[in-house]
Order: C-alpha cells, then sequence, then structure tokens
C-alpha cells in the first residue's frame, strides 16, 4: 500500500488527480535510486548494509563541557576504559557499581578504577548474536539479603541459547550460590531488562518470536517474585492456553526498563525495525501491537504494516521515527542537575541507520506525562550508548557499547 493509500484510509478523501501525480512522481523516483547492497539472500528478506563513511573518534582525555537546551551546563568525564560490550550497571552500597559485559564477564568499579579482574561466581552464558550477559539489578532488600540478580543466555546442549534469569549473593568480592530461578521457554532469546516494581515484584523483558502468542514467553514483559515463581494477582494466571508469567504482550526487542518515580508504574522501551522505536507505560495483561501494528518499516522499506493502530491495542507515549536503536532508560529525580528533574533519559546505539551516530535523548514531559520535547546530547561523541543510570550521588552515568568500550559520567558544568 502507498503512503497516500495509508492517508486515504485514516483520514478521508483524496482528490485522485493529485494521488495519481503522487504515484507517478513516487515511481520516478524509484527508477532512479541507487541499488544498494542487502545482507541475506535477496532485498526482500535481508537487511541492507550499513554505510562505514562516519569515522568514530576516540574519547578525549579530558573532561568535555556542553551547553544544554534548558540551561543545564553539563560536563562529561571518562571514569573507566577497557569495557567490552557493556550492557548494565548496578550501583552498590558505598558507590561500587557493577558492570556487565555482553561476552559474560560481570565487572567491579571500585575506588574509582575499574578491576583488571572480572568478578567470580557468574553464571555460565553463550553470545547469542547480540545476546549474552544482559542486565544487573540489585534486589530492594540488597543490604538485608545482598541478591543481585542476571539476566542471560544459557546455552543449550544443542548450541542453542534459552534466556535465562539467575540470582546469587555478593560477597564484596564477588557472586556465590549463583543459581537459575527462572529459564524461559525453548527458542525464547533477545534482550532482556529487569527492573523491581514497589512492589517486589520483579519485571524481566523477553525478545524472540511468538509476540502475540499467550502461551509463549517470547516478545513479553514478564512478573515474577523474587524467587521467579509466579505471582497470583498476574494478569492471565491460571487462564488456559496462557504464560501465567507474562504481563504483557506485542513487544519487538525490549531494550530498557524503568520504574516511574511517582507512579509507580513499569515503563519500557523497544527497537521497532526500520523506525517506530517505542515507549511504552505498562498496563496487566495490555497487548502493544507487535508484529501486527508499527510505527516503522520493514528493513527492506515496505512499512511493517498497514495501520499504524488498531482497537485493543497500546499507543506508545514516545516514539522515534527514524529509529534511535533505543537502549536503557532511566527517569532523573536527582537535585544535582536541577533542570533536568523529571526527565527521562535513554541511550541511542545509532540514528537512522547509520552507524556512528548513537547518543543520549533527554525527554520533557508535562503533568500528564505527554511529551513537550527532546533533546539529543553526546552527539559529537558519536558514542553507542548501551545503558544510562542515576547513581547515589544524583549525577547520571552512561556506558558506551563497543570492542573498547567507557564508562562516562555526566555532573555539573562550571
Amino acid at each position: 500500500m502507498t503512503i497516500q493509500g495509508r492517508l486515504t484510509n485514516s483520514r478521508g478523501f483524496m482528490p485522485v488527480i493529485l494521488f495519481f501525480v503522487a504515484t507517478v512522481a513516487l515511481a520516478t523516483a524509484a527508477a532512479a535510486q541507487q541499488q544498494v547492497p542487502f545482507r541475506g539472500n535477496d532485498a526482500v528478506g535481508g537487511i541492507p548494509v550499513a554505510p562505514t563513511g562516519i569515522v568514530v573518534p576516540p574519547l578525549p582525555d579530558g573532561p568535555i563541557e556542553y551547553q544544554t537546551a534548558e540551561g543545564q551546563d553539563i560536563r562529561v568525564v571518562v571514569l573507566a576504559r577497557g569495557l567490552n560490550h557493556a550492557w548494565s550497571m548496578a550501583f552498590l552500597p558505598g558507590g561500587d557499581m557493577l558492570i556487565t559485559e555482553r561476552e559474560g564477564r560481570v565487572r567491579l568499579y571500585r575506588d574509582g578504577r575499574l578491576e583488571a579482574e572480572p568478578v567470580e561466581g557468574g553464571p555460565e552464558i553463550r553470545v547469542a548474536g547480540l545476546s549474552g550477559l544482559m542486565d544487573v539489578a540489585l534486589h530492594p532488600l540488597f543490604s538485608e539479603n545482598n541478591w543481585v540478580y542476571l539476566t542471560y543466555t544459557k546455552p543449550l546442549d544443542d548450541d542453542g541459547v534459552v534466556l535465562t534469569l539467575a540470582r546469587g549473593r555478593w560477597n564484596g568480592s564477588a557472586l556465590v550460590g549463583v543459581e537459575e530461578i527462572f529459564v524461559a521457554d525453548p527458542g525464547t532469546r533477545g534482550a532482556s531488562r529487569i527492573a523491581f516494581a514497589p512492589d517486589g515484584t520483579l519485571y524481566m523483558t523477553t525478545g524472540g518470536n511468538g509476540a502475540q502468542d499467550p502461551n509463549s514467553h517470547g516478545g513479553k514483559v514478564l512478573r515474577l517474585h523474587d524467587d521467579g515463581s509466579v505471582p497470583d494477582d498476574n494478569p492471565f494466571a491460571g487462564m488456559a492456553g496462557h504464560k501465567p508469567e507474562v504481563f504483557t504482550l506485542g513487544h519487538r526487542n525490549s531494550l530498557g526498563l524503568a520504574v516511574h518515580p511517582g507512579t509507580g508504574n513499569v515503563w519500557q522501551n523497544e527497537n521497532g525495525p526500520n523506525g517506530g522505536d517505542e515507549i511504552n507505560v505498562l498496563k496487566p495483561g495490555a497487548n502493544y501491537g507487535w508484529p501486527i501494528i508499527s510505527l516503522g518499516r520493514t528493513y527492506p522499506g515496505p512499512w511493517q504494516s498497514e495501520a499504524f493502530w488498531r482497537d485493543g491495542m497500546e499507543q506508545p507515549v514516545v516514539y522515534w521515527t527514524p529509529s534511535i536503536a533505543v537502549s536503557g532508560m532511566e527517569f532523573y529525580t536527582g537535585d544535582a542537575l536541577p533542570r533536568w528533574k523529571g526527565d527521562v533519559f535513554v541511550g541511542g546505539l545509532r540514528t537512522g541507520e547509520i552507524p556512528g551516530t548513537g547518543h543520549l535523548e533527554r525527554i520533557l514531559f508535562n503533568q500528564d506525562m505527554e511529551e513537550l520535547r527532546r533533546e539529543s546530547l553526546l552527539v559529537d561523541l558519536r558514542q553507542r550508548i548501551r545503558d544510562v543510570r542515576q547513581g547515589p550521588d544524583e549525577l547520571l552515568y552512561v556506558l558506551t557499547e563497543a570492542d573498547d568500550g567507557a564508562l562516562l559520567r555526566i555532573e555539573p558544568g562550571d
């Protein structure tokens, strides 16, 4: 269906002559386009080969000063280098930090430096595409029980993987007693974030196929107790043909999860295909549409779906077209950066399918949590931003995703 056809279907009458002229113009333009190489067998099912014209500069040694749109001057400091495809971070009491690397290592940032050796005691993982060791989170009562939670792709006997949640105790220098507490259905893989809600339940995102199948763990947000068991008040608990762990369905590739500090609602973000990245507010049992509705195109170019909405399916509160490959998410609640208080921050891995265009984005909402404006930050660094978190010092911490990635801190400028 052409763009004109989509507009006609959703917005009413369009003059026939305008439709004809536009269609001819599109056909003429298409005949003059370059032939773009694709990965895969053909342009129908493949992905366009990304261009390589932008060179990503090395991060500078010294602090970087920025002026920003709200008048919040900032300084960006490189705290640590040498992180290999860092994925997530969690702050320990006292300011130390656990950082996960996709290849399976848990790293310790202590006393202002990155420890050279990985933390001992982590689970066995297998890297599968962009998945491996992913999120890390502390139990809400960490000061009492020392529980640390990890999501990762667990190796299977047939060289496959399956998405798994484990927990272990932090003894001050290592993880001990790590055990699996939830293993998804075979075939469930992809990105996974975790977050604890105010009631102590644990939310976990999954990738993979089956987003519209309520009897599959794939393409869902799950809700679990802290031991991996199923809460009795989950929306599909006790329903035949439904996985009891499922809280929401219809998700594509969820790379951000955060709890709103005022309402306690869980917010989730996910990658669309070529466009259509989203931030969603999760509602029990709700369907977020993938792959039936989407605001993005397939990688070869056509629209993912013939409609942008459907009755009974939720719409995002924020979306991106073109895509920024959204990853990580944080509500800023501190006073150290006062002009950003209440704003949402997300990382971006690349914009519009162009490598070397990663950055951090800030989104300002009104009192009804409706988007007012957004700002792109750290654009000149050209880094893939995998995660962003607020530290106990009320500053923002950012992980870059690369073979030689870095931990950055955003603090007030002079």
